[in-house]
């Protein structure tokens, strides 16, 4: 169950994202971003992790929960666990960690950051997974579209 009470609204549920639910972070305090809103959507089968933005109370609930380190990037993360990672600041695009929290979407019960911003990410590193996923997001988008 997530802090917001909502009940998942899924039988997918990712070791992962179980380690994300039961830290019981404060909803409108962070959101969930990289590829495991893809993973809550249903659209990939599986993550190598849980990239998490951060602000507030659920900042300081990772610090008494995970191991502070800094990447080769500069960019300061609290690791809960392997494969989970909360930060406060997010180093791809031009939206704030606030803009992102605050337009997050709820997906399954988790707040996830809004498409846009995944799609901006992805182009940004442009690996071949994102490469992948940026299509899967695509495709999925143009099916959910209105027809005319």
């Amino acid at each position: 169950m997530c802090r917001s009470g909502r009940v998942w609204e899924t039988g997918l549920v990712h070791p992962y994202v179980e380690r994300l639910v039961e830290l019981g972070l404060p909803v409108g305090d962070w959101a969930l971003t990289g590829s495991g809103p893809l993973l809550l959507r249903g659209w990939i089968d599986d993550v190598g992790d849980l990239d998490v933005i951060s602000r507030g109370s659920a900042w300081e609930i990772a610090e008494r929960h995970g191991q502070f380190t800094t990447l080769a990037n500069g960019v300061q993360i609290i690791e809960i666990g392997p494969r989970v990672t909360v930060g406060r600041t997010w180093p791809y695009g031009d939206a704030t960690v606030d803009e992102m929290i605050d337009t997050a979407e709820m997906v399954r019960g988790v707040p996830c950051v809004h498409l846009d911003h995944i799609v901006t990410y992805k182009q940004i590193l442009d690996r071949p997974k994102d490469r992948e996923h940026l299509s899967i997001i695509e495709r999925n988008r143009r099916d959910a579209s209105p027809r005319s």
